[in-house]
């Protein structure tokens, strides 16, 4: 799984040319930066993706070792599978009444209402002291969700914490939640920018362990409150349940199990996009020796017949469909074999160029579901490979007999070549796609891509 880096110096024409190109799949979602704190909303049928960004500051500069976070991007995709970064909405030096050194641009959300489009964002004030008691949030509007935002003059009165989640109700009234230690909340007035009612704290979320990062959504006249929560040793994704946006919300479980990597924080929201409902999270899949420079992703999240939240278990393969025309990332793979195949990163130096499969014992596999073959199927397949001794790939269309629809040879050779070959038996509409070492003792695998 290859992407191209983007120089340090760049010109601006250059800059705003890979805004309009850039394009990623699976999980991660975002290979050429560090993502975090992933707010997923639909805008206009698109679903738009609001993180936070993770960076390792300039010499002298942030907090060595913790997060460091200057602006926000946005990103949006239609299927997502591409997706588009629309670059930088926000940068700590814009805000009038926050510390412009603070590196504190942390988790933020988006809603609209009123035709137009409001950005919330947590920052450390100016002349704060230690400590979240020195945070609040802020508020810019924009006249389209990827922007340009306006930050407002002056950050929401009688909020002190990090992590704001907005929800607008079926009558129109919204609400504001945030963390500082405990959840909070209250009603927001009709101009978006100020309360409307008395702070509550939502004393029934667990008190026991670090909470944080507040996502509220409503489905079939159930409210549910989520967050992230230390109840062992690093953050797991729970739940609570209610018949009001102000709660009492009752404990429901997990949403998601705490991270194998390792990873202490995680982050989330929760969306129904075109009949199907997502968990947007974070890992730290492009920085796997520290976990403070993180990346977003998603997978499908799916509900009991009572309403409870089935627990979502991540993958690489994340969600969307794949084109048998693109370069097919088959290391972010649904499912492999039992033995003889893994994916590690094509140069653990420079993680943002991926990762490839390498299968290294005979009858290793991994399955690549979803993938798109179109009404006419496909003529040729390429691979990008290589392999010290040389070997044999084969490519199945999964299934019952699992029909064998390609083979290629990999000549013996240490260099990353692409090897092509023609399909032998048709193959049409959305398929899931396996990939067989079916001679010699090691092969890797970049990419697989299909010809018409």
């Amino acid at each position: 799984m290859k992407h191209s880096k983007m120089p340090k110096t760049i010109s601006l024409s250059l800059i705003i040319f890979f805004l309009s190109v850039n394009a990623f799949a699976q999980n991660p979602l975002i290979m050429d930066q560090f993502t975090a704190d992933p707010t997923a909303r639909v805008f206009n049928g698109k679903l738009y993706v609001f993180p936070s960004h993770d960076i390792v500051p300039p010499k002298g500069e942030g907090r060595a070792e913790w997060f460091n976070m200057a602006d926000y991007h946005v990103f949006s995709s239609e299927d997502l599978t591409n997706w588009t970064d629309h670059g930088k909405i926000l940068d700590q030096k814009d805000v009038s009444w926050a510390d412009p050194e603070a590196y504190s641009m942390w988790a933020p959300d988006a809603i609209s209402k009123n035709d137009k489009f409001y950005f919330y964002f947590p920052t450390r004030l100016k002349d704060a002291g230690d400590g979240e008691k020195g945070f609040s949030i802020g508020v810019a509007i924009a006249d389209k969700p990827e922007g340009p935002y306006k930050p407002q003059p002056n950050h929401i009165q009688g909020v002190e914490g990090i992590d704001p989640n907005v929800f607008i109700d079926k009558d129109g009234q919204a609400y504001l939640y945030w963390s500082r230690g405990k959840i909070y909340g209250a009603k927001l007035k009709d101009n978006m920018l100020a309360l409307e009612s008395e702070i509550k704290t939502f004393e029934e979320i667990p008190q026991k362990g670090h909470i944080e990062g507040p996502f509220v959504f409503e489905r079939n006249g159930t409210y549910y409150m989520t967050y992230p929560h230390v109840a062992n040793n690093i953050e797991r994704l729970e739940y609570g349940t209610s018949d009001n946006p102000m709660g009492p919300f009752e404990h429901q479980g997990v949403i998601m199990d705490e991270s194998a990597s390792g990873t202490w924080t995680n982050h989330h929201s929760i969306v129904n996009y075109k009949d199907q409902w997502y968990l947007f999270y974070h890992d730290n899949d492009l920085s796997p020796d520290f976990d403070k420079n993180r990346s977003i992703r998603a997978d499908s999240l799916f509900f009991e017949g009572n309403g409870n939240i089935k627990k979502v278990i991540p993958t690489k393969r994340g969600v969307g469909i794949t084109s048998s025309t693109s370069e097919i990332q088959i290391d972010r793979y649904s499912a492999k074999g039992n033995y003889g195949a893994a994916s590690v990163f094509l140069d653990r130096l420079d993680p943002f160029q991926g990762w490839k499969v390498v299968l290294n014992k005979p009858d290793a596999w991994v399955k690549y579901n979803r993938v798109d073959f179109g009404a006419e199927g496909t003529e040729n397949v390429r691979i990008r490979a290589r392999s010290l001794t040389g070997g044999t790939v084969a490519l199945k269309l999964a299934g019952e007999n699992d029909e064998e629809i390609a083979e290629v040879t990999i000549q013996k050779g240490g260099n990353w070549e692409v090897f092509s070959t023609p399909v032998r038996s048709e193959a049409t509409a959305v398929q899931d796609l396996l990939v067989q070492l079916k001679s010699g003792d090691g092969v890797e695998v970049d990419w697989v891509q299909f010809e018409k």
